[in-house]
């Protein structure tokens, strides 16, 4: 066994058949951090010519000229082999001195407790304590959940072997009763070309002042859609309604409830839920009136989103809605058409992704996890991120981020 300096062509031969890969590990997102200034090498194990471990290791320059090193989801390596985890590992960190480093970092795609829907343990279920056992006799250190540079809790859906129907019939009742009135209000799924990226990044930009969170830039984006969309591995939608059409399935629908009203042998109830019927289109119908006036235009848009198709899974990694048109609830309607999509065309899974950590004691932000859990699926929680020291300057580094964490409490 051997460690060598991979091409991009032997990582990304190699990258594709494992099954740890993600998206955060492809030579994309090699190329999108060499945008930001990080420098991108690929590392390997082999013998006879076959490789048995690799990883895309990034790099940036910081004080005093030592580099601090990053491998996107963690090494392309079985963990349970720990001869060969030591042998990476070693040989990783021998290659990093040679390079000036001081730190690596690693958030490998690796399960930590298997969780149900609820985020509570199951019993008897995956548990990979021995990984995260080996990853400390190594070096590794475990850094705080709140620091964690990648996503580490995400709610996910298997699509393997299941149907349309057994999947809309396992969702929430309440779920599948708004996905199906969206469907009849004439909302409509847009994909987005690049030069109309910009109105993606209003809407991000628009929830993220709403939400009080940092948006990305309109860079991101472009530099995404040019390194992932020629293999369709990245598609931006956005939600539209057509506020004439929408009215016109509002007034047929009034005309029905109102002659069903004329029938005299209606009892009591049924007849209260008909008027309140009624006057809630008629509230719905005069809202939309009242949107066309405002916007000036037959046609507005909902909401955004943004998802990565990488088999085996689907990523929605990022979505936003304009908050005065959130009533509609647009985003049922695209989950739904996406799993669909996803059903048809061979994934494995719907990965709705990141969820507030430890999701069972209802953290701020709970809703987000209720909308992704009306859908069914499962709690993810990974086994986080680690740091593994290379130098004694990894220690005077970490001094240094304590006295300026202590300054900046001391002047607030």
């Amino acid at each position: 066994m051997e460690f060598f300096e991979l091409t991009e062509k032997e990582y990304q031969n190699y990258w594709e058949n494992h099954p740890l890969k993600t998206f955060l590990s492809s030579i994309e997102i090699g190329k999108l951090r060499q945008k930001r200034n990080w420098n991108v090498n690929y590392v390997g194990i082999k013998e006879n010519n076959n490789i048995y471990g690799a990883a895309m290791l990034l790099s940036k320059k910081k004080h005093l000229n030592k580099y601090e090193f990053y491998s996107p989801r963690g090494f392309l390596i079985d963990y349970n082999n720990k001869e060969l985890l030591d042998f990476f590992t070693k040989e990783i960190i021998k290659y990093i001195k040679n390079k000036n480093g001081y730190i690596l970092r690693i958030d490998p795609y690796i399960i930590n407790k298997e969780r149900d829907i609820n985020g509570d343990i199951v019993e008897n279920g995956q548990d990979n304590k021995m990984i995260i056992e080996h990853l400390n006799n190594l070096g590794f250190n475990k850094i705080k959940t709140s620091k964690n540079e990648q996503v580490s809790w995400m709610f996910s859906l298997d699509l393997a072997g299941k149907t349309e129907e057994q999947i809309l019939n396992e969702m929430k009742p309440n779920t599948r009763n708004i996905i199906k009135k969206v469907e009849k209000n004439g909302i409509r799924i847009k994909e987005l070309e690049f030069n109309e990226l910009p109105v993606f990044s209003d809407i991000l930009n628009k929830t993220a002042k709403r939400k009080d969170f940092h948006p990305r830039s309109i860079e991101y984006y472009e530099d995404m859609y040019n390194l992932f969309h020629h293999k369709n591995e990245v598609k931006y939608y956005i939600t539209e309604l057509n506020i004439n059409e929408y009215v016109e399935i509002l007034t047929k629908d009034l005309a029905e409830k109102q002659e069903k009203l004329k029938s005299k042998n209606m009892k009591k109830t049924r007849r209260e839920e008909l008027e309140k019927d009624i006057q809630t289109i008629e509230r719905k119908i005069k809202e939309a009136k009242d949107i066309k006036d405002k916007t000036k235009s037959d046609i507005i848009t909902l909401s955004g989103s943004m998802f990565m198709f990488i088999k085996p899974e689907i990523v929605y990694l990022s979505s936003g809605n304009y908050e005065e048109y959130l009533k509609f609830n647009s985003q049922y309607l695209l989950q739904w058409e996406v799993i669909k999509y996803g059903l048809n065309n061979g994934y494995k899974k719907h990965n709705f992704y990141g969820i507030p950590e430890n999701i069972n004691n209802h953290p701020d932000n709970y809703g987000i996890y209720e909308f992704k859990k009306g859908f069914n699926g499962y709690v993810e929680e990974l086994i986080g991120e680690y740091e593994l020291p290379i130098t004694n300057y990894y220690y005077l580094h970490k001094l240094f981020q304590k006295l300026k964490e202590v300054k900046y409490a001391l002047h607030l």
